[in-house]
């Protein structure tokens, strides 16, 4: 048996924004917990949501106390100021670290059994659904608006704790590429490359069938023909992205990913490394890895990605074709080739073993080990 969550509800386009109200009053609720952080609303980014609110007369509180890699103490924070906010719902603007902090105090709030925030590492055992949150991203690349997943950093034990969870995914989904044309060059690059790591890792991850291969394939063919425009500041590749990023995140959600982000997961944890420039960096070396695990997927792989010619090609060639294409279009947009002006190499032996204990790690289409996982390390310094 295969299972399948999706948001309720999701609006996409230029000017999807205004809904964030509509769905508000329709649904009922009295006051929003926005959660946005610090950057986005020095920047205006967070007001284009609340001045929707302030004209419809939607009452609201800002809680902003979120950092790039959220932490335990960010969420106990969030979890407070919920409870004195008096507010029904929460609308999450943001990344990843915004979405993610949201979908760790809505848990929390309806499941206080797991204030500690640890004992939600991996699947846990909640039985309430999550206060609804409207997510509203700001960034083409995580689609957190759409998953079951987020991640919360333990400071205490310098590792990023994985947390899956059906009761967590958003109500409503507001994907509206204005919400991200403030995004810079590297933000774009590293959101979409993570963007493009989700809809590869799931494509070929253990737990792939048909219906997950279908939203995977269609959201590398969007990414590959869209990132580079988005990059340059190009209103479509921006547009295409905010639905790229969307599609793979409806895919990946549901079957899980692999080793690229179980790697990519204790870099942040550690050196603070952007997440999607530590998957951009890592993933086709973890594809060349993969490469006799995955039948012949490379081949749709490296067509999706706009490589001509593949079925044509020997198995050596299209899988290839498919890892060189990852490694172009990283290349274009300004991605680093390597690791060695992140990761110290007395710090490998943990940084493995973290990966290893990831909760990312067993959907990897290869079995793997701590001594692989040290090697693949090695070969980026």
């Amino acid at each position: 048996m295969n299972r399948f969550v999706l948001n309720e509800t999701s609006y996409h386009g230029a000017g999807a924004v205004a809904a964030v109200a509509d769905e508000i009053i329709a649904r009922g609720f009295k006051k929003a917990f926005v959660a946005s952080d610090p950057d986005l609303i020095k920047f205006g980014v967070t007001k284009k949501v609340t001045d929707v609110l302030d004209n419809a007369k939607i009452a609201y509180e800002i809680f902003s106390d979120i950092k790039p890699n959220p932490t335990i103490e960010n969420v106990q924070a969030g979890v407070e100021a919920y409870k004195a906010s008096g507010a029904d719902c929460i609308v999450a603007i943001g990344g990843g670290s915004s979405m993610d902090t949201a979908k760790a105090i809505g848990i929390i709030i309806n499941n206080p059994e797991f204030a500690d925030v640890r004992s939600l590492e991996g699947v846990a055992p909640t039985k309430n659904k999550c206060v609804p949150i409207i997510a509203v991203p700001t960034t083409a690349g995580t689609a957190a608006e759409v998953t079951i997943n987020y991640v919360i950093t333990d400071v205490q034990n310098n590792r990023k704790m994985v947390c899956v969870d059906v009761h967590d995914i958003p109500v409503v989904a507001v994907v509206d590429p204005d919400m991200m044309s403030t995004m810079p060059k590297g933000l774009t690059a590293a959101t979409g490359m993570d963007a493009l790591t989700h809809a590869i890792e799931g494509y070929i991850t253990k737990g792939a069938w048909e219906l997950s291969d279908m939203f995977h394939l269609k959201a590398i063919e969007i990414i590959a023909r869209s990132l580079r425009a988005a990059v340059n500041g190009e209103a479509d590749g921006r547009e295409g992205m905010a639905l790229g990023q969307y599609v793979a995140g409806m895919g990946f959600s549901n079957v899980g990913l692999g080793i690229v982000h179980s790697m990519a997961h204790p870099l942040g944890a550690l050196y603070d490394t952007p997440h999607g420039v530590a998957n951009a960096i890592i993933l086709p070396t973890v594809m060349e890895y993969n490469a006799e695990a995955t039948g012949d997927k490379y081949k749709y792989i490296a067509a999706a990605m706009g490589v001509k010619g593949t079925e044509n090609m020997s198995v050596e060639e299209y899988r290839k074709a498919a890892i060189d294409a990852v490694k172009q279009l990283s290349v274009d947009v300004g991605i680093p080739a390597d690791l060695k002006d992140i990761v110290k190499k007395e710090d490998v032996a943990f940084l493995a073993q973290s990966a290893f204990d990831d909760a990312c790690r067993p959907g990897n289409p290869k079995d793997t080990s701590v001594e692989d996982i040290t090697a693949l390390y090695m070969s980026l310094l």
